[in-house]
């Protein structure tokens, strides 16, 4: 899995489209549908730079971000330093999770889960979710379908230009329905030049029926699957689903 290190400069006037505030109380209303208190300790897997952690702290939550960038943590840190918040960042990969205490629930948002590298590791880091959750806590994420990895993704070719940022972001699709991605980033600097960049990854698509089977393995229960952003069931040209999975494992009988 890339570190996303090189990107972590223009990550966020990249994606001034995500309307991060509007998505945490999208998450906040799921989290407080399913039981979830507003003081509860939540986990921000594959946090990036904060604005989804800090959204929800703002929110009231005790927040935990892991991402396995230390640059994209060194912006989530001054997020937090900047907007005078308080939580816990952690540098680890998604699937070597390991956490001091259990939580409440976890988000997982962005397509994050996309980045793992196999379907052992998506199992893997749904397992780790699993090993650090409290009896009964909510597991909400969301992924980006096989639709969207072929028909949107695809081979195809975006062009972003934000005043002093500029990138190319190229796609290569795969027969396994995993997307090549290349980013050429072209960055100004004080003098009106632009500092040219690259970073590459992979993300890959899972079939939706096989990662509800890996949450039941890993002790969750499916309560739903929405489309992104919303109420409604997924359909076929559903790009982004969104899971929550409630965590029945470490029961009094066992």
């Amino acid at each position: 899995m890339n570190g996303y290190n090189k990107f972590a400069n223009v990550y966020d006037r990249l994606t001034y489209n995500v309307e991060y505030q509007k998505r945490a109380k999208y998450i906040h209303t799921l989290l407080s549908r399913y039981g979830v208190s507003n003081s509860a300790c939540v986990l921000d897997l594959a946090c990036g730079t904060g604005e989804m952690t800090a959204e929800l702290a703002k929110l009231g939550y005790d927040m935990i971000g892991v991402d396995a960038s230390p640059a994209m943590l060194s912006q989530a840190q001054n997020r937090m330093y900047d907007e005078n918040l308080h939580f816990l960042l952690l540098c680890q990969d998604m699937a070597e999770l390991d956490l001091y205490g259990t939580v409440d629930a976890a988000v997982c948002t962005l397509d994050s889960l996309n980045h793992l590298d196999s379907a052992a590791s998506v199992k893997k880091a749904v397992a780790n979710v699993g090993l650090f959750m409290n009896p009964g806590g909510i597991f909400i994420f969301d992924v980006n379908t096989v639709y969207k990895h072929r028909c949107v993704l695809g081979n195809n070719t975006f062009v972003y230009d934000c005043n002093d940022v500029y990138c190319v972001w190229q796609n290569s699709l795969n027969p396994d329905d995993s997307v090549d991605i290349s980013l050429d980033i072209f960055e100004s600097d004080d003098d009106g030049a632009y500092i040219r960049t690259e970073e590459s990854f992979t993300e890959r698509a899972y079939p939706l029926s096989d990662i509800s089977e890996w949450l039941l393995q890993a002790e969750f229960e499916v309560l739903n699957i929405y489309d992104e952003m919303t109420d409604k069931p997924i359909n076929d040209k559903t790009q982004r689903a969104v899971f929550t999975a409630r965590y029945c494992g470490k029961s009094e009988a066992k």
